[in-house]
């Protein structure tokens, strides 16, 4: 084994994992405003890339593209999503709102079989077969454009967090929610505003994804997992340690397959999220808000 063929493969496991970033950080922003976990995350992503897959077989639309139409349809259905099925469950025991969510989750991925089957569907462009060479360095071009396109996202939520009047008071929702009241904010749409927006980085993720790997139904469940897994080892609620963790858990699967076989990349992710849990519980980042 040589160091190109590591370097080839830390790499694209570094740029996979800033698509897996950009999925993980809208469960965190829910998790981290509204205290709620989504447990239908992943399937959502899979109805974006699905999304994503019928608008480039319907209309041969890139599913870079296709982004805006998406990621506004997955910020509308998470908006709806929070003001009718989330909002009177807010407050409730923490095992109704798992119920609730596992409940649309499974609905979703059902939904998602019947509507296009068991078997696998993915998108080939005019570069899917195109990559950068740099040296013995070479990098799938579609993994280029699918880590570039989740880093400006995940920028762009970052600084709609930060500086936007809109995104203030988010924060101010999630550090003291009483004082948000106080002062006049209108909590239930700014949650569901917060809901949206966590939807629409699904949307976007998923169509990134969909350039990337191949989707079907059980994909959806498989997403959940990888980005509680990011979350938990990033620091629930820390929109930085969900970019870290995604950068992590893309590394070890790329190092998982390079040790051992592909079908094992989720070994060393377990492994990673073990280790986290026994050495800081509170995650990298430590569990915090906005």
């Amino acid at each position: 084994m040589t160091w190109d063929i590591v370097a080839n493969i830390l790499i694209g496991g570094v740029l996979t994992g800033l698509v897996y970033a950009l999925m993980a950080l809208g469960l965190s922003v829910i998790f981290g405003v509204i205290r709620v976990v989504n447990f239908a995350h992943g399937e959502m992503t899979a109805l974006a890339m699905y999304a994503a897959v019928l608008l480039f077989e319907g209309g041969r639309l890139d599913p870079v593209l296709s982004i805006p139409l998406v990621a506004g349809g997955l910020f509308v259905l998470g908006y709806i999503m929070q003001r009718r099925l989330v909002e009177p469950f807010i407050g409730r025991p923490e095992h109704e709102q798992f119920i609730l969510l596992l409940s649309v989750a499974v609905i979703l991925t059902n939904g998602l079989l019947i509507a296009f089957g068991p078997d696998a569907r993915g998108i080939l462009t005019d570069y899917s077969f195109d990559s950068y060479a740099f040296g013995p360095i070479i990098i799938d071009k579609t993994r280029v454009i699918a880590a570039a396109g989740a880093l400006i996202s995940a920028l762009g939520l970052l600084a709609l967090f930060r500086y936007s009047r809109t995104g203030k008071a988010i924060r101010a929702c999630s550090d003291n929610l009483l004082g948000a009241r106080v002062v006049g904010l209108n909590v239930p749409r700014l949650y569901g505003l917060t809901f949206g927006l966590g939807a629409a980085a699904v949307g976007i993720a998923g169509c990134l994804l969909a350039l990337v790997i191949d989707v079907l139904p059980p994909l959806g469940p498989e997403l959940t997992l990888l980005a509680f897994i990011i979350v938990i080892v990033g620091g629930l609620g820390s929109m930085t340690g969900a970019l870290l963790g995604g950068i992590l858990i893309g590394m070890s699967e790329a190092i998982a397959g390079l040790l051992f076989t592909p079908s094992m990349k989720s070994m060393l992710s377990f492994a990673l999220l073990i280790l986290v849990l026994a050495l800081r519980p509170q995650g990298l980042f430590g569990k915090r808000a906005l």
